[in-house]
């Protein structure tokens, strides 16, 4: 875990949201030995892929069975502090794309997410915060989807326009999607 607190404190936080996150994930971490594990029923973190074909025009999105929105691949870290290679195998898993880092060990950006309490496979997961940290993947448009239903009802490339579009979930698309395609555009 030594190297994820490295990771995060060399992380340059690039807005108000992402310097608060961050005192809140370093100082979670302090306190939270178990800050790796979803049985931390408070907080726990997790480890997102944002996913760009090689043209960096286009998004990789699923339709999230739980949140019933289009978003991006990630999950819970379940013990592995190597948060990047979470969420290349959560990028796997959720689209079948061999997706690759584009800054190998470096943090994209972070985010402080509030998850609603809901049930997963018959189970109450009550409301928790995901420490996420999101990791820009790339992976080739032209490789075929695959749709795990035990996690989304689709998968599909978007414009960046409709990758801001398309989601239903106002916050993630202004204070998180928009943030990204804007870093993206910024390379």
């Amino acid at each position: 875990m030594q190297n994820l607190k490295e990771q995060i404190e060399a992380y340059s936080p690039q807005n108000e949201q992402e310097a608060a996150d961050k005192q809140l994930f370093l100082s979670f971490m302090d306190r939270n030995p178990d800050c790796l594990d979803r049985k931390n029923l408070a907080a726990h973190f997790s480890a997102s892929g944002w996913i760009v074909n090689r043209r960096r025009d286009q998004v990789l999105l699923c339709y999230h069975n739980v949140y019933r929105s289009w978003s991006w691949t990630g999950g819970h870290a379940d013990g592995d502090s190597n948060l990047e290679a979470v969420a290349i195998r959560e990028a796997y898993e959720e689209t079948g794309v061999h997706a690759t880092p584009v800054f190998s060990g470096k943090i994209f950006s972070l985010e402080c997410l509030y998850v609603m309490g809901h049930e997963k496979r018959g189970v109450y997961v009550p409301c928790h915060l995901h420490l996420n940290l999101t990791y820009l993947l790339e992976a080739d448009e032209n490789e075929t989807l695959v749709v795990n239903q035990d996690e989304n009802a689709g998968v599909r490339w978007f414009s960046t326009d409709d990758a801001l579009r398309k989601p239903t979930e106002p916050w993630m698309v202004e204070r998180v999607y928009r943030k990204l395609i804007q870093r993206v555009k910024a390379l």
